[in-house]
């Protein structure tokens, strides 16, 4: 072993230069956030983002607003620090290189600087609540165990991350064509699960209650306590659940969900299904079939598909009179693919959700946005990890000295490190479909406001 060997053996993250190679082990490593904190994460993106357009120089801003903003740093053995505020990028950039959070939450923008809320309290008034708060949306993979039998808890394959998808483009659309939000920011958690922000400013003012009613659109009516049936549909359906039935819900569970979960290939999962049936004739004449297995011997249908069509056409022939046997089917649909959402998290302005472009510590895996329009294309499995970064990082580092050696480049040339990495992608995706149309939309927002104000002061003067 060389002298510069030993010298750097200790320390294999060290990322300097070519000379020290590109060994970066894979998992997580809290060291490698200093890197990726120092090289890498969008500091100033978050900071414009939470900014909405208050960060400029036009009279209506509040250079109070981001100030206001709650942020949650998770540091290591679970400490946890709750309420910090920052006046600036550079403060928030400063804070969070020095402290190396493993995780960073987002909270509301309260009614004073939340760092100073006990200050606050000890003058008698109760002046410290939350203001204005995204509205947010949190889906997570474990609560679909029951219909999934490819994994189980955090695991997440190919075969079960579809439903996230189905998820995000029911939400997605209801939300846009149902509620007409314009800027919504969809994330991969890093592990089990997607987050959404609706950032319009009208979704941000919102009331727990207003939120409240928002989340009860989004539930489907559950069947009472002594029945199996987790999807019950007294009356006819509402628009948009009709929307999402024919529109997603239906294929997607008849063209993949069916096959790729097998849920009809044994007893124990048919039975799961015949239970939501609440006639018992029709749940005998079927479990006859299948236990007898009667189907055609020639038949080259799989056996989910053929199981699953000799229920629809029992459920749906013309002696099953009974309204409710007939919606049966579509009950059974909903159960298996509809949107499992954590309420809580949707009705309150006061919870915490996690920062895009964090390293989940469990994966190694960036927080990174999706595009709605394209969701089906995101793998879980091959999102930027943290050790692949700055092992790209090595290598274009390498690259840099190699063209530095012939080239000298003027600044405006200079390439930001994060471009060198495949988490260029989703930063650029963040900024050009999401950030800079969201920035546009406050600053007409905030202009229109304004002129509004002055035209009401002339209007009292010129009484």
């Amino acid at each position: 072993m060389t002298k510069e060997e030993s010298k750097n053996g200790s320390d294999d993250m060290l990322i300097d230069g070519p000379k020290q190679g590109n060994v970066i082990p894979d998992g997580f490593n809290p060291n490698y956030l200093k890197v990726y904190y120092g090289r890498l994460f969008p500091h100033a993106d978050i900071f414009k983002w939470m900014s909405y357009g208050n960060d400029g120089r036009h009279p209506a801003c509040d250079k109070s607003y981001f100030g206001r903003r709650e942020f949650s740093f998770t540091l290591d053995n679970d400490i946890y620090l709750r309420f910090q505020s920052f006046n600036s990028e550079s403060e928030l950039e400063n804070s969070i290189k020095e402290k190396c959070p493993s995780k960073i939450d987002i909270g509301p923008v309260y009614s004073v600087d939340p760092a100073k809320r006990h200050a606050y309290a000890q003058g008698g008034d109760n002046v410290f609540a939350p203001v204005e708060r995204e509205l947010i949306f949190d889906i997570d993979i474990t609560d679909y165990d029951d219909v999934r039998y490819c994994c189980s808890g955090a695991d997440v394959c190919l075969e079960c991350w579809p439903l996230m998808t189905v998820a995000i483009k029911v939400i997605d659309t209801a939300l846009r064509d149902d509620f007409g939000f314009d800027h919504i920011l969809w994330v991969y958690s890093g592990r089990r699960g997607v987050h959404c922000w609706v950032c319009d400013g009208k979704a941000r003012r919102l009331t727990n209650e207003q939120r409240g009613a928002i989340a009860d659109y989004f539930r489907v009516y559950k069947g009472n306590e002594n029945s199996n049936k987790k999807v019950s549909f007294p009356g006819p359906l509402h628009p948009f659940l009709v929307r999402s039935y024919t529109e997603v819900l239906r294929e997607f569970f008849e063209e993949k969900l069916l096959l790729s979960q097998n849920l009809f290939s044994t007893e124990e999962r048919y039975e799961k299904i015949l239970s939501m049936i609440p006639d018992e004739s029709v749940t005998s004449e079927l479990r006859g079939k299948w236990q007898e297995n009667r189907r055609s011997s020639n038949s080259k249908e799989d056996i989910n598909f053929f199981r699953w069509e000799q229920l629809k056409n029992t459920l749906q022939s013309g002696k099953q009179k009974v309204q409710g046997l007939r919606r049966c089917v579509e009950e059974i649909v909903f159960a298996f693919t509809y949107p499992r959402l954590d309420m809580e998290v949707s009705k309150h302005r006061n919870h915490l959700l996690k920062a895009p472009f964090c390293v989940h510590p469990k994966t190694g895996r960036v927080c990174i946005p999706i595009d709605p329009k394209d969701c089906e294309e995101l793998d879980p499995t091959t999102v930027p990890t943290l050790s692949e970064l700055l092992r790209e990082l090595n290598t274009g580092d390498s690259r840099m000295d190699v063209d530095n050696a012939t080239l000298t480049l003027p600044m405006f040339f200079l390439v930001a490190e994060w471009e060198k990495t495949s988490l260029g992608k989703s930063i650029r995706f963040f900024r050009s479909s999401f950030l800079q149309p969201l920035l546009k939309s406050c600053k007409e927002e905030m202009e229109s406001g304004y002129k509004a104000k002055i035209q009401q002061t002339k209007n009292s003067l010129s009484w």
